[in-house]
């Protein structure tokens, strides 16, 4: 059974997390949203302590790469395992009360690195270790249904051709490596689909243009076209062989791990609303008291409990999603109802207390009014809101995608 605290062999990595976020992150979080797609050379030390970490053998992974290989990680045998997935999780928590863009722009830390930590073998594992990864899914005319992929890949010898458009890749233009997901046969549907590891130095990639987004301003989020782009056929991650029984269950697998990250994300942002609320509250000499009903107090007073009630929920949640990883479980349900309730509660409370705190939740003296811009990408990447309670409600009524769309 999970146990809601904290592991106590997790402690040192929270506090360093904390002591990151407090001392690195915070202090250079809005200079990095003024100064949109300049790199946080900052960060460059800080990557290399995680990679020196992970190298020597400290289990707590990095912010995000570690991927998700539940038969090393549990048995489902009944045990009770806190392995990467909760370490991870618990650590993006406190980054991300730092700063989002930040955590998302680390060096080797990248949604691609996660995938290519799910389902590389061991030589690709091998091959591609050390480098930074970013993940190209969503096109044009495939956001939200990933099933609608149209960019192909076609075997020519030994490499496959890879053709067509990818937008809002984060980290895309400082990555060294893109995992693009393309379908080998638009014929063939969802089964068809395959991800490829692209160097992000090959001609074949070209960059389009750098987004300027409302929120995460620290990190690059990348347009690119694919040109015939030829890629060693040794770089398609996982089976080439087009199973339309197992459907494309192999790349979607990733998600299972990204999406309690994502929620970790919204988690830490919504935490760092309600501290810095409560904080200025108590300067206005309203005091939080959880002795009375919340109908007892002021206005202020039952509107902050309500959406601290609420980032307990999504906290928990997320917690949850991340043990079952670990634990050998299967966690699609709870990462998809994880992620649809930290990233609405991040909008929320992040909204909520900019209105609780007044001016000074709107002026870039303070960090809130970003917080509020940060939170809502939390919602929407990954599989947005309506995208999470579509795959809720088909996994609780048993219903298939073509029954339930």
């Amino acid at each position: 059974m999970i146990d809601l605290e904290t592991p106590r062999r997790f402690a040192p990595l929270v506090a360093q997390a904390n002591q990151v976020a407090t001392e690195v992150f915070r202090p250079i979080s809005r200079k990095y949203d003024l100064a949109e797609h300049e790199y946080p050379k900052e960060l460059d030390m800080l990557a290399a302590l995680i990679d020196g970490m992970s190298a020597g053998g400290d289990g707590a992974g990095g912010a995000g790469a570690a991927g998700v290989r539940r038969k090393a990680d549990g048995d489902g045998s009944g045990g009770n395992r806190n392995g990467s997935n909760l370490s991870t999780v618990l650590s993006v928590i406190e980054l991300c009360w730092g700063d989002v863009g930040l955590l998302l722009t680390m060096p080797r830390q990248g949604l691609g690195n996660s995938a290519i930590a799910s389902v590389a073998d061991d030589e690709q594992l091998e091959r591609f270790a050390g480098k930074w990864a970013a993940m190209a899914i969503t096109e044009p005319e495939a956001g939200s249904d990933s099933a609608a992929i149209r960019t192909t890949a076609v075997l020519d010898g030994d490499e496959y051709v890879l053709n067509g458009e990818k937008i809002y890749v984060t980290s895309g233009e400082r990555a060294e490596l893109v995992v693009v997901w393309a379908t080998l046969d638009r014929s063939a549907g969802r089964a068809a689909i395959k991800s490829f590891v692209v160097e992000r130095s090959n001609p074949g990639l070209k960059l389009d243009r750098l987004e300027h987004k409302l929120g995460i301003r620290a990190s690059d989020t990348a347009a690119f076209r694919l040109e015939d782009c030829r890629v060693p056929k040794e770089n398609l991650l996982g089976s080439p062989e087009v199973d339309t029984k197992q459907g494309f269950g192999g790349v979607m697998q990733t998600f299972d791990n990204t999406r309690p990250l994502v929620a970790a994300m919204a988690v830490g942002v919504t935490r760092a609303c309600l501290e810095e609320t409560r904080a200025r509250l108590a300067e206005a000499g309203v005091e939080i008291d959880y002795a009375r009903p919340g109908t007892a107090g002021s206005a202020a007073v039952d509107r902050f409990l309500a959406m601290e009630a609420d980032y307990e929920a999504a906290r928990l949640l997320t917690l949850q999603a991340a043990w079952m990883a670990d634990n050998a479980k299967p966690n699609s349900l709870q990462a998809s109802m994880a992620k649809a309730k930290a990233g609405r509660t991040g909008v929320d409370v992040a909204l909520g207390c900019v209105e609780l705190c007044g001016s000074l939740g709107l002026g870039e003296s303070e960090l809130l009014e970003k917080w509020a811009r940060d939170a809502k990408i939390l919602d929407l990447f990954e599989g947005t809101q309506q995208i999470q309670l579509l795959i809720v409600a088909r996994q609780l009524l048993g219903k298939t995608s073509a029954e339930l769309r």
